[in-house]
């Protein structure tokens, strides 16, 4: 069949999902904003795995970590598994990319001494590279050198603070040194409009995804000063280091080791021990690195509007994980609280039939898993067996969740070791027993643990999750059931490749 319609994925990095502003929250995205009145925002939408390479995996693949297996950054994606970008190739599209998906290639067919083992990852087969940055951004360093002459001799001093002097290094309201003219942002807005300008006149499909608002925690000026960190909420947190991390060795772990360096350039000192108003400070700079997105958005939007193509243009928006942003004591995308994985997605689908949906809010439970699925949807085309997910096009079109629709959310966690972070010895497990899988829904949460003591919070009695209920007696009955439910979700979406096919006197049959 010959594509008629065209696919525009944004795919932000690390954006929490209640930082919303039709979600309660005062940020400022007038952009993000319009796209959620002509389209509908999923409030409970969840990614399936973190940080990036393992959660865009889910993303493009529509597969369970469990499935796919990329279970860290740095860890292969299996040569197999169909993607996205594949499976759209299939209606006549070529998928195009701006931006990265952290993907590592299948070691089997890929000579070892290839320069994507030396990094956290590269672009997953079956897109057509039109604004890749680079396997160490390289690209994009090379693009703002050519615009911006004073550009420091180490590319990546472009992220400390203008003027600051060494006691400066870590939050701050101060702006970077680059502007914002030449910042990673607009980079990647760039390289979309030459792309979109030269297909303006055929269907196109086009994974638009930004660095930001991933750390370095420093914005460009004028976003560094636009929102006042007086007005950031507190972190949800335990009152000390100590008692956060008594919960669980993992996140012992992690509060004794994720350094500040990791987040700012140059920062001293380990995450855990920024006070509310370091804090406060941080997120008042991840706003603004969030608004700064918001506004290139408005300049594709804008283009799509002033070429005729807003109202032929399925605009799907969401990231790829979340982040702790200092609750619970913790900095990025680690462990098993819902600020790691709770993300955006708003969907606008420009056709008649989803006018009635048009700036709704949906509740149900969403995941990362239905984003493929429901491109294949639009675009006509076969929803591969492997995939986990289901279309969220119903919710659009009829304006409820199909019907037998998830009552719960799922993810997962691997934290073996790997050459920057080495939990293992810390928790006392091994290599293939460093993981964690999470079933909760509005009432309780469970923390399965491969070789340790599970979790079980109350989310009614304790929305934070500080108080770990799995030993009480009076919760044995409701953890035994979360516990059946995560054995039944683990059996109903094991490898499903070839288990539709079967062998028959009459020959071969196929099931859907």
């Amino acid at each position: 069949m010959k594509p008629r319609k065209n696919v525009l994925l944004i795919v932000v990095d690390q954006w929490r999902g209640d930082t919303l502003p039709n979600l309660g929250h005062p940020i400022q995205l007038p952009n993000v904003a319009r796209l959620a009145r002509e389209g509908v925002t999923f409030a409970n939408h969840y990614t399936q795995a973190v940080p990036c390479g393992p959660g865009r995996t889910s993303l493009l693949t529509g597969m369970y970590m469990m499935n796919h297996r990329v279970v860290q950054n740095t860890i292969p994606l299996d040569a197999r598994h169909t993607n996205v970008a594949w499976e759209a190739r299939k209606g006549g599209y070529e998928p195009a990319l701006v931006g990265y998906t952290t993907t590592t290639p299948d070691p089997r067919y890929t000579d070892h001494a290839d320069p994507r083992f030396r990094v956290l990852g590269a672009e997953m087969e079956g897109w057509r590279l039109v604004g890749a940055w680079g396997l160490k951004m390289e690209a994009y360093f090379a693009w703002a050198s050519r615009h911006w002459p004073e550009m420091p001799e180490t590319p990546d001093d472009m992220w400390l603070p203008r003027d600051a002097g060494p006691e400066e290094i870590g939050a701050t309201a101060k702006p970077s040194q680059v502007p914002a003219a030449f910042s990673d942002t607009s980079f990647f807005t760039e390289k979309a409009l030459e792309y979109l300008h030269g297909v303006r006149n055929k269907p196109w499909f086009l994974h638009l995804g930004y660095y930001r608002p991933h750390p370095p925690f420093i914005a460009p000026e004028p976003w560094n000063s636009m929102y006042d960190p007086a007005d950031s909420p507190d972190p949800i947190r335990a009152e000390s280091v100590e008692k956060e991390g008594a919960q669980h060795p993992l996140l012992d772990f992690y509060l004794k080791n994720v350094s500040r360096d990791r987040f700012f350039r140059h920062g001293k000192g380990l995450g855990a021990e920024m006070s509310i108003e370091e804090v406060k400070q941080m997120r008042a700079t991840y706003y603004g690195l969030m608004s700064e997105v918001d506004a290139q958005l408005g300049r594709i939007f804008d283009f799509l509007e002033e070429t005729g193509q807003w109202e032929d243009t399925l605009i799907i928006f969401t990231s790829d994980h979340a982040e702790q942003l200092g609750d619970h004591h913790l900095l990025g995308k680690i462990g098993y609280f819902d600020q790691s994985y709770h993300i955006p997605m708003i969907i606008r689908d420009p056709r008649a039939d989803a006018q009635g949906s048009r700036g709704t809010i949906v509740r149900d439970f969403t995941e990362t898993v239905d984003t493929t699925p429901t491109i294949l949807d639009w675009m006509g085309l076969d929803v591969p067996r492997t995939c986990d997910g289901a279309s969220l096009l119903s919710f659009l079109k009829e304006g409820k969740a199909p019907e037998g629709w998830r009552t719960e959310v799922h993810y997962e966690f691997d934290f073996r070791n790997i050459y920057y972070s080495q939990p293992e010895a810390h928790v006392g497990t091994g290599l293939d027993d460093s993981s964690l899988a999470v079933i909760q829904d509005h009432d309780y949460k469970y923390v399965h643990f491969a070789n340790g003591d599970q979790l079980f919070f109350d989310l009614k009695a304790d929305p934070g999750q500080f108080n770990n209920v799995a030993q009480d007696p009076r919760y044995r009955e409701p953890m035994l059931t979360y516990t059946q439910k995560m054995l039944t979700w683990r059996m109903r979406h094991m490898d499903r490749t070839l288990t539709g096919y079967a062998a028959t006197p009459n020959g071969l049959i196929k099931r859907a």
